[in-house]
């Protein structure tokens, strides 16, 4: 454990004398620290396949939405050489509902890589597992450091947190990040390597959480900077966001009455890229004006199109979405008509067949 001197003043972190009781937050993770499905603890390591897997369904989705999706991917493809295999229509199919389907593109483009370029065994070094496709700094290091326990830093929102309380890191995110990971560098353990992120993972969750930090029973509460200023609930500081753009477009739902309905397949980049999804317009790209006035103009083939009274509403990361919606009936033989299986949509284009088929 380290034991250096006092704290240096808020926002100014001498990473030479900074101090973190990492035996007592290991020794917590022993006895409360979750079983999710893609963890080993020490000194067992999860298999990177699952590392690697999860911290990519994790991007921009909470644990408990990628639970079941990773226990399914996991059985339909248990290791890197089975989904470098599978037909790129299933994986994406398997990801709907998880949005950022560019992230599912990678995954498979990644096992294809590493089934080509490395036998199907993932590299442990940082610089390697940054050739793949989809995997950046963050999910680099956690593969490296949680799946092959090199030494590292892994700082994810949540590890942001602790360390920016810990040690009263007043300075705004992002640029924040760079002080956060020179106290990580400064005071991770040289054992238990990759239980530690883990550790500060579930610590974040469980006990020094974003409104209530449990500081009260904290086990790290005798060296935590914020809590002797008494400033642990404004920390971190974050950037005034910008309002959220408002996008409108229309989605045209040509179906045959029973279940069938003629969809497409969107271009591989953008928002849901290569992805199967009714004809829209007007909302994927600021380049594309929807006209309300003249919500037919891009219909995609002639058809007695309506449009019904109410759209919906969705919302992206970036972006609100106000969707109108067309309706046609065709003939059975129309070219294109597919049975329509919510689950292989993505979460939108549900939201559209729903609405669609209420209103038809």
């Amino acid at each position: 454990m380290n034991d250096q001197s006092p704290h240096a003043p808020p926002g100014k972190i001498d990473e030479s004398s900074a101090k973190f009781n990492w035996q007592a937050l290991l020794d917590w993770y022993d006895r409360q620290g979750r079983d999710l499905p893609w963890r080993r603890r020490w000194p067992e390591l999860a298999p990177a396949y699952h590392v690697w897997l999860s911290e990519i369904m994790l991007q921009q989705t909470v644990v408990a939405t990628v639970i079941p999706y990773f226990l399914e991917f996991t059985r339909r493809w248990p290791d890197v050489h089975a989904l470098a295999k599978a037909p790129l229509d299933d994986v994406l199919a398997a990801w709907a509902g998880l949005g950022y389907y560019a992230r599912a593109r990678n995954l498979h483009k990644a096992a294809q890589f590493v089934v080509a370029e490395y036998n199907g065994e993932f590299p442990k070094d940082y610089e390697s597992l940054l050739t793949l496709p989809g995997v950046g700094p963050y999910t680099a290091g956690a593969i490296s450091v949680i799946g092959f326990d090199q030494q590292g830093v892994v700082v994810d929102g949540n590890i942001e947190r602790v360390m920016a309380r810990h040690f009263a890191i007043t300075t705004p995110l992002p640029a924040a990040k760079k002080e956060i990971g020179a106290v990580y560098a400064a005071v991770m353990p040289d054992v238990r390597r990759s239980d530690f992120p883990q550790s500060l993972m579930d610590f974040a969750n469980a006990v020094c959480t974003v409104k209530n930090p449990g500081c009260g029973g904290c086990p790290l509460a005798a060296d935590c900077a914020a809590l002797a200023l008494d400033i642990a609930e404004t920390l971190p500081v974050k950037a005034a966001k910008k309002p959220k753009e408002t996008r409108r477009g229309i989605a045209f739902v040509a179906h045959d009455g029973a279940g069938n309905a003629v969809i497409i397949r969107r271009e591989g980049r953008g928002l849901l890229g290569g992805m199967m999804a009714f004809p829209s317009h007007g909302w994927a790209s600021r380049g594309e004006v929807y006209d309300p006035q003249a919500p037919l103009a891009t219909a995609p083939f002639v058809a007695q199109w309506q449009v019904l009274p109410d759209g919906i509403t969705h919302v992206f990361t970036h972006f609100a979405l106000d969707m109108d919606i067309a309706i046609a009936v065709v003939d059975p033989s129309h070219a294109g008509l597919i049975k329509i299986r919510p689950a292989d949509l993505p979460s939108l284009m549900r939201k559209v067949w729903s609405h669609a088929i209420k209103g038809r």
